[in-house]
């Protein structure tokens, strides 16, 4: 056997190595396309308000920036409005085991709709700025609208924000059992003082120090609040079918320091997702006492007196319930204010969504460029009815591998987008001092926390990159300044570990006439392309003109004073030398940096600087200024601190006219709190006087 074996091998690999005719090779191509399906949400009602049944894709017509487009999906979503009876519960027996996983919002599976003629509502708490009776009245009136009001269409969420990050605490069913064990479950928070603003009359006079967190950015709550609210809206994107999200919550103040950035990205992803907005008021129907309740620690002060107390808190409320409207109406949805049944606002956002179209189309623009997309949507034949629809949306963004060609207009475009990128922590600090009798020095200061650039180091980088560019616009909407750097960091030794755990502030400085103007700054990490972006408007106040009080520029609050051959990074901006040159925050090559956030440590001396200025100037006669620290709960008639008033004159090779005024405060003269900083500036010459006020927090 084994040499016929050895034949038959030998016989095999002759054949194997035998010439065979090859056919003809073809070349191989490979091709690669990317679709993106952009669906819109359409009610078509007759003349009478009923829904108009039977429609197909040929009856619709689509153009994006008035291109038209190909309609590709057309579904009717048929909403039942009977209500449902009460589900009966179930025999007695074992409970059954609470899930090993927290809930998730179920996206739908390719080729079958999960959510077909569904009614989907979500709602959602944030416990972080409501109170404890206003917390117990929205779960409230969330459990009697489920147990009494649900109807067979309907399908609800339950989500929740306690400052942790947004939980899902249910995904959308229609298993009412479900939802009520899942509301009864909610854990009341004790609150994170997010709904309460201690910088007006009517603040409470309790005495005590503010709580503060990991990070001195925590004080800016209100992007916090949005940025979960814009979270959950995310959660929705996924799902093809018209949502509506009903947010509790007790009002948001949208301050000053507050970054309208964040408020604007919150609407714009809500639009994108296809999701309406109903924010309720969870106060209800507020009747308060000019001077508070017992809920709250009387105010101090001749606020008290004088009507200043009751007036700021008229003016607190109206601003809470402002930023509610706006999310509301910018939306698609409505807000539910002053009103106690607060179940009318779930019944509110349910109603809203009736019997509608889904149409989809693969947008011939696939561009991710993030740019506003107009839509509109006609039907034809039938010229009475009525549609609505979502008229717009933005574009998503997307960071990849750019030349350097295309990291430019990348970050150029992202100026110009109306929907404001916010994946960076930003905040912004701007101030005013008089050049002459025109012009107005305005040196920036923004800041971000360096914990968000650390990532740069940990991914193997010997240095990280921030792109800032930016623009000043007038009152009239048009560019009188622009800005572009390039900062590279220090990530070598001990400045590594500083990035970690302080935040980067970056200064520049602008030229510019008095007037009213607004200014929009982005900052990039070069290394990952995450984008901050920042808005303000602000005023630079004519000092000629003023008459009755002493002209004074904006006070600078500062912790250090650094030296310029010193800092962690290095850039050379736009406004080179000159801008330094005309900086009054430097001297003798050191820099004062301002404190964007306004928080301070014990430890550390406290610097405030200010200008005072003589139209027109006079003979060398000297000003009396200090600086007080009072508690911020009210105005007591004693200060935390004050400094001895100083005789302050006209330097003799200063601009004329101008005389620069700076306090120290020792480390270690105030204890942890929030105080009110007061500099009062007297002028006995011509008995003028003027002073300035801001609200800062001490810590450990």
């Amino acid at each position: 056997m084994r040499p016929l074996l050895a034949a038959f091998l030998a016989a095999s690999l002759l054949a194997a190595q035998a010439p065979r005719p090859q056919p003809a090779q073809t070349p191989q191509y490979t091709f690669t396309s990317h679709a993106w399906l952009v669906l819109e949400t359409v009610t078509v009602q007759d003349t009478n308000g009923e829904p108009v049944t039977g429609l197909t894709a040929k009856d619709f017509t689509i153009t994006e920036d008035n291109v038209p487009q190909k309609i590709a999906v057309c579904e009717y979503q048929r909403l039942d409005g009977v209500a449902a009876p009460a589900a009966p519960r179930a025999a007695a027996g074992p409970a059954p085991a609470p899930p090993v996983t927290s809930f998730q919002i179920t996206p739908e599976s390719p080729g079958r709709s999960r959510y077909a003629d569904r009614r989907l509502v979500a709602l959602y708490f944030d416990m972080t700025a409501m109170p404890v009776a206003d917390q117990l009245r929205a779960l409230d009136s969330a459990r009697r609208f489920v147990a009494a009001q649900m109807r067979p269409a309907d399908m609800m969420a339950v989500l929740s924000y306690a400052g942790a990050g947004v939980k899902v605490k249910q995904d959308f069913t229609a298993d009412r059992d479900a939802l009520l064990a899942a509301l009864g479950k909610m854990i009341l928070a004790t609150g994170l003082g997010l709904d309460e603003n201690g910088n007006d009359a009517a603040s409470a006079d309790t005495g005590s120090a503010f709580g503060q967190d990991d990070s001195e950015f925590n004080i800016f709550n209100t992007n916090r609040q949005l940025a979960a609210l814009q979270t959950a809206v995310d959660m929705l994107a996924p799902l093809s079918e018209k949502k509506s999200l009903v947010y509790f919550a007790s009002g948001i103040n949208l301050q000053g320091v507050d970054n309208q950035a964040q408020l604007e990205a919150t609407t714009n992803a809500a639009i994108r997702a296809n999701v309406a907005l109903f924010p309720v008021d969870a106060r209800g129907l507020v009747a308060g006492a000019p001077l508070g309740d017992a809920t709250h620690g009387s105010p101090g002060g001749v606020g008290m007196y004088n009507g200043a107390a009751a007036s700021a808190t008229n003016l607190r409320l109206q601003a809470s319930q402002d930023t509610l409207y706006a999310l509301g109406s910018d939306t698609g949805g409505k807000a539910l204010l002053d009103t106690n049944d607060l179940a009318s606002g779930i019944a509110q956002a349910r109603n809203a969504i009736s019997s509608y179209y889904i149409l989809g189309y693969y947008t011939s623009n696939p561009a991710l460029d993030g740019r506003y997309r107009r839509l509109k949507v006609a039907l034809a034949g039938r010229p009475g009815a009525r549609l609505a629809y979502r008229t717009g949306y933005y574009a998503g963004k997307a960071f990849a591998k750019f030349t350097a060609a295309d990291k430019e207009r990348q970050l150029e475009d992202a100026l110009m987008l109306g929907d404001p990128i916010t994946e960076l922590t930003l905040q912004l600090e701007v101030n005013y001092f008089e050049l002459n009798t025109a012009e107005y020095f305005v040196p920036i200061a923004a800041k971000l926390p360096g914990s968000e650039l650390a990532l740069a180091k940990k991914g193997g980088a010997q240095r990280a990159l921030i792109d800032f560019i930016g623009e000043v616009k007038d009152d009239y909407g048009t560019t009188v300044a622009n800005l572009r750097d390039k900062v590279e960091l220090k990530l070598s030794g001990k400045t590594a570990e500083q990035l970690a755990q302080l935040p980067i502030e970056y200064t520049t400085g602008f030229t510019l006439l008095p007037g009213k103007y607004s200014i929009k700054l982005l900052a990039r990490d070069d290394q990952t392309g995450r984008i901050g972006t920042y808005l303000k408007d602000f005023t630079i106040p004519n000092l000629m003109r003023v008459a009755d009080r002493l002209p004074m520029s904006s006070v600078v609050l500062s912790a250090q004073r650094a030296p310029l051959a010193g800092a962690l990074f290095n850039a050379k901006n736009s406004t080179g030398t000159a801008a330094q040159a005309a900086n009054p925050l430097i001297e003798n090559g050191r820099e004062l940096m301002p404190s964007v956030t306004r928080v301070f440590h014990r430890g550390a001396p406290i610097y405030a600087y200010v200008q005072a200025y003589e139209h027109p100037p006079a003979a060398p006669a000297p000003l009396e200024a200090y600086v007080g620290f009072y508690p911020a709960a009210g105005a007591p008639a004693q200060a935390a601190w004050t400094s001895p008033p100083q005789a302050v004159i006209h330097p003799p090779q200063g601009r004329a006219g101008a005389v620069p005024i700076e306090f120290t405060v020792p480390a270690g003269a105030l204890t942890p709190g929030t105080y009110v900083c007061q500099v009062t500036l007297l002028d006995p010459a011509t008995q003028k006087a003027n002073f300035w006020r801001s609200e800062i927090l001490v810590q450990p």
